[in-house]
């Protein structure tokens, strides 16, 4: 399979399984990883993030293939943009 083949054959759904095994070294149904499965899955992550990453997180993979750093400043305005959009709840003093 060539690599644009692999892309075509990766989904969004198939793209969180291998990130996840990336990350813990384990399946979702949580069967261990040989390190040539995770090599596999990381390299497979890196393709898809290049194609289809337009936001990309603090040292990940861009669109286009550019590794994206973000400075700690630019992640806590992220951050606190993300904040402001999660409802807040008062709690009244009878119930504290």
């Amino acid at each position: 399979m060539d690599v644009n083949q692999l892309l075509e054959a990766i989904t969004p759904e198939v793209y969180q399984r291998l990130s996840y095994a990336v990350e813990t070294g384990r399946w979702p149904e949580g069967q261990t990883l040989t390190q040539a499965q995770r090599d596999s899955c990381m390299q497979a992550v890196m393709l898809y993030q290049s194609k289809h990453n337009t936001e990309a997180q603090h040292m990940t993979v861009a669109a286009g293939g550019d590794i994206a750093f973000k400075s700690k400043s630019e992640l806590k305005r992220q951050f606190q943009a993300q904040q402001e959009d999660i409802a807040r709840f008062k709690v009244s003093e009878s119930e504290a």
